[in-house]
């Protein structure tokens, strides 16, 4: 029997559990929030397409009970305030800081081996309090910001291709923000080839900036934060783990030295199975690549700052 928990039952978060539930990643998906009832609800609601849709997986709901949550495999850790406005920064990270912290504990009484794949912003300082904060694993600690810009990457290539996304292959390293992240164009194909031999220069710069703003452009158009393709992208993040896919995927883990970077979280490509990160895979990065990839570890280590400043670490 295999069993995840969602904690926060937000946009994000219900639409990770449903994606795990209709893709039968998992025997159980518990979804916990804060809220009364809206978990229960949204569990609820998502049980009675199990006769329209034709899956398997029970979905639950709970209020605070922690218990509920015990033995799961993999916690996702969806809960948070987005940042308001007039809220600097410290405070954002002051109060999701706390949240965050307050969450894993709790999990961690009643699964004290299971996997974390952080969503919760700001994401990279967020995985990074988690595994120093608590003291869990780097290999059970994984922030799921690199997966999510792959595939807004993949989608703007795609779309400047006038191709089939499922067979554009990109990458995205760094930090999970607009000006932090780093799409690898050099290395994004088409089918095997080169997406540069395909695209102008000026088109394959026009994607990776729109790659950069990706959940920015959307936040205008909705008023509010993206939670599709956030939602999917933890869900696919738990599929690898829980189903040993080894797959490649860009994920914001705990560096110790790999790409000249220490005691950081920021997204690189790993190898994802039931251990959490089975491996990290260094790149060859070209000396451009290096330098954008050192200033997105410095900008990450500032942020990471602000930990300290608010007392949480």
């Amino acid at each position: 029997m295999s069993k995840v928990t969602v904690v926060g039952a937000g946009n994000v978060g219900a639409t990770c559990a449903n994606v795990l539930a209709f893709n039968e990643v998992a025997d159980e998906v518990v979804m916990l929030d804060v809220k009364e009832g809206v978990s229960e609800g949204k569990a609820m609601d998502m049980m009675q397409t199990v006769q329209l849709l034709g899956f398997d997986t029970v979905i639950t709901g709970c209020t605070n009970a922690y218990e509920k949550t015990a033995e799961s495999d993999v916690v996702v850790i969806t809960s948070g305030i987005p940042r308001k406005p007039g809220m600097t920064r410290e405070e954002l990270i002051g109060v999701n800081a706390g949240i965050v912290k307050s969450v894993v504990e709790n999990l961690l009484k009643y699964s004290p081996n299971a996997i974390i794949v952080v969503i919760a912003n700001p994401m990279d300082t967020m995985t990074y309090l988690t595994l120093k904060a608590l003291g869990v694993p780097r290999n059970r600690v994984i922030g799921m910001g690199g997966a999510l810009d792959s595939s807004r990457f993949k989608y703007y290539l795609a779309q400047a291709l006038g191709c089939n996304a499922n067979e554009v292959e990109g990458m995205v390293i760094g930090g999970h923000g607009d000006t932090t992240m780093i799409p690898l164009a050099r290395l994004a194909t088409y089918k095997g080839m080169p997406v540069s031999k395909l695209l102008s220069e000026a088109a394959l710069n026009e994607v990776v900036a729109a790659t950069m703003v990706g959940g920015a452009t959307l936040t205008k158009l909705l008023g509010t934060s993206a939670w599709y393709a956030p939602g999917a992208a933890g869900a696919m993040v738990v599929e690898s783990i829980i189903h040993n896919q080894k797959k490649m995927v860009p994920c914001s883990v705990y560096l110790d030295g790999e790409y000249g970077v220490s005691d950081l979280c920021i997204g690189v490509p790993v190898i994802l199975g039931r251990n959490g990160i089975e491996q990290i895979v260094e790149l060859e990065l070209t000396d451009e690549e290096k330098a954008k990839f050192e200033a997105s570890a410095a900008a990450v280590h500032s942020t990471n700052a602000a930990l300290k400043e608010v007392g949480a670490l």
